[in-house]
């Protein structure tokens, strides 16, 4: 792992292989560990980027409210220290709305988005509701928080046969301090809506939904794609695509990348 300095703040991230950069994005209670099983595909072809977000793996935290724009600008930090100017991202759940942050700051360094079990629309008042219990359930009793958030991501149907990586994805989880866990439920909170960015930006533009998705409720996770040029590929499972549907997902993201 690699780090820099930003705002007095750690900042941690892996760089690897040659080729055009791929940005790939970690999602809530993730770190860049989640990717572990496809970099090294990826990186055959590709100069893959990967990046803990704040408070999260080896990152440190930034303030008591991590916004999606706060996650945008460190996602700069280091892609402006490598002297890498434009990419293709691929965000995870809230790697995804970072992604759609960072391409509505930065649209001229983007050539490709991949938003992955992600959304482009900001949170209903019912999720708000929501992440407001999530904050008070954390705070009361973290580690049963942690544990039963993780179990909540995976298809019903999955929770036996993938039982020791679901156990791994805890592990990884409960590395992640309170106020990480805190400040990034406060900062989706508070997204803003971008789904404008998909009918508008002139790069090429992907969705991955998982069909039994938990989370993200399929039918209405489509609405936001209506009417634009974004290609939708649907996968059979849950929330965690890049290990309940491993090998599709890294065919579908050579696939795009070569596309491009």
């Amino acid at each position: 792992m690699n780090q820099i300095l930003y705002k007095n703040t750690k900042i941690s991230y892996s760089d690897t292989g040659k080729g055009n950069t791929v940005v790939l994005l970690h999602g809530f209670l993730e770190n860049q560990t989640m990717w572990q099983d496809l970099v090294p595909e990826l990186s055959k072809k590709y100069r893959i980027i990967t990046i803990d977000l704040l408070g999260h793996g080896e990152t440190e935290c930034l303030g008591y409210v991590h916004s999606m724009e706060d996650n945008a600008e460190i996602v700069q930090a280091v892609l402006s220290k490598l002297r890498i100017r434009k990419a293709v991202f691929v965000g995870h759940s809230m790697g995804g709305y970072v992604a759609l942050a960072y391409a509505e700051l930065y649209p001229e360094n983007v050539r490709g988005l991949v938003l992955l079990n992600s959304t482009s629309k900001a949170d209903s008042e019912e999720r708000k509701a929501n992440r407001n219990r999530a904050i008070k359930a954390v705070k009361k009793d973290y580690t049963t928080f942690i544990r039963l958030s993780i179990a909540n991501l995976f298809s019903p149907d999955n929770c036996e046969r993938l039982i020791d990586e679901i156990e791994k994805v805890k592990i990884e989880a409960l590395k992640t301090p309170l106020q990480g866990v805190v400040a990034s439920l406060e900062g989706m909170k508070i997204r803003k809506d971008r789904e404008v960015l998909l009918h508008l930006t002139p790069y090429p533009k992907m969705l991955i939904l998982g069909k039994k998705d938990p989370v993200l409720i399929y039918e209405t996770a489509l609405e936001q794609i209506e009417e634009t040029a974004v290609k939708l590929i649907t996968l059979p499972d849950g929330h965690m695509s890049h290990i309940e549907n491993r090998d599709e997902l890294k065919d579908v993201l050579l696939g795009f990348f070569k596309g491009i």
